[in-house]
């Protein structure tokens, strides 16, 4: 997910010749072999919008892979394109130009405000999912009490989400996107409005979600220690239009903590990269 226990920082430069050569080639899984497809591949993806002069571009020529398993979060300035790349996987957007691929796998989306209904009941909001899935009422009653069991919500079925505090609701909408039987779980800043304390408990149980199920995730984040507490690979775009300029594999050995020594050290040199970037536009 995130980190360099060793001190040592790997860096993926799209930009650099004559570098140290990186553990990952631009574009690749870290985690994927030759064997096995990724989970997610964007192909040379390109998605202009039509405005009152003209198009804009917000993404250029973007290609990622990422590996099955694999949690890759990507950070950027303010209108980048983040949040369009997350919509053309989803497949609620498509590409100007290129292909994006996910291999007929199920994808769940999660956003940074939990979109509950106020008058459903956490175990009704997570229901309507398994409706949409066409699964029988008995065994979405089951599967949802399964599902708040692995939120951490046990016990809290009955409960509006007026009731619940914002990490409770971030949990239950967690549970709706697991709901999905998804095999790819895109987050666009789920965790952005929670107050820090609750923002790492949350990051703890999103690590554990995922290591149960294999779950492939990408992120979008504009927390730096965020991305590097998370990720196994942080994907930097440039400022509009969005391209890969950057790619940072983090190594994992043994648990992370968002306050360490170690996701402090890359994330100042992802600030650095970033502010960098944000220079050369004029923000």
């Amino acid at each position: 997910m995130s980190v360099s226990d060793t001190g040592a920082v790997r860096l993926t430069d799209h930009r650099t010749q004559g570098a140290t050569p990186p553990a990952t080639q631009p574009g690749a899984s870290a985690l994927s072999d030759e064997k096995s497809p990724p989970a997610v591949r964007l192909t040379d993806v390109s998605k202009a919008y039509r405005t009152g002069r003209g198009e804009l571009l917000a993404l250029d020529c973007v290609s990622l892979s990422v590996g099955t398993g694999e949690f890759v979060c990507i950070i950027g300035a303010s209108g980048c394109g983040k949040s369009t790349l997350l919509n053309l996987v989803a497949g609620l957007d498509r590409p100007t130009s290129g292909t994006v691929e996910t291999g007929g796998r199920r994808v769940g989306l999660m956003f940074q405000e939990p979109a509950l209904f106020p008058w459903l009941t956490a175990a009704r909001n997570i229901e309507l999912a398994l409706r949409a899935r066409g699964v029988p009422r008995q065994a979405r009653r089951d599967l949802t009490r399964e599902l708040l069991l692995t939120v951490r919500l046990g016990g809290f079925g009955d409960k509006r989400p007026h009731e619940l505090s914002g990490g409770m609701r971030q949990r239950v909408a967690m549970a709706r996107a697991l709901a999905l039987d998804a095999d790819v779980l895109l987050m666009d800043e789920p965790f952005g409005a929670l107050d820090a304390m609750t923002r790492d408990l949350l990051h703890d149980e999103l690590e554990r979600i995922c290591a149960e199920r294999t779950l492939t995730v990408l992120f979008v984040t504009h927390n730096v220690r965020e991305a590097v507490r998370l990720g196994d690979r942080v994907v930097v775009l440039s400022s509009r239009p969005g391209k890969v300029i950057a790619e940072y594999p983090v190594p994992r050995h043994g648990p992370r903590r968002i306050d360490s020594a170690e996701v402090a050290q890359l994330a100042a040199t992802l600030t650095d990269r970033l502010r960098e970037e944000m220079g050369r536009h004029g923000h």
